[in-house]
């Protein structure tokens, strides 16, 4: 068991790797071409537009950070903010394994909770 304790720091390092990678790459055609269509898809779903804002932002920014490890516990609480609402208006209807499910919105937000709860770890 003392084996497994001394890797904790390099999980945290990968679920960090891990969740920053796939936010910035959801998030990159938000930021840099798509915004105007993210802004129209927010809206569709019945919330403020300004919140395209918010969560364009949190998707490349915040996954920008997390990989550095910077204010991880903060960012990673937005991603599952972010996440709880995309499986609420988004996937939920779709099943947990269906097209369009919620198993991926899901798996993303709980590898978030886990970084929230534990941090970015020494290597941050």
């Amino acid at each position: 068991m003392d084996f497994l304790n001394r890797l904790q720091p390099l999980a945290l390092l990968l679920l960090r790797l891990v969740l920053g990678a796939i936010m910035i790459a959801h998030g990159y055609h938000k930021v840099f071409g798509g915004f105007h269509h993210h802004m129209e898809t927010v809206a569709s779903l019945g919330l403020p537009q300004w919140l395209a804002y918010l969560s364009a932002g949190t998707e490349f920014f915040g996954g920008i950070a997390v990989v550095l490890g910077l204010f991880t516990r903060f960012f990673s609480l937005a991603i599952v903010i972010e996440m709880a609402v995309a499986i609420w208006k988004v996937h939920f209807k779709n099943g947990l394994m269906g097209t369009g499910g919620y198993e991926f919105p899901l798996a993303l937000a709980a590898i978030a909770l886990a970084l929230c709860c534990f941090g970015g770890g020494p290597w941050g």
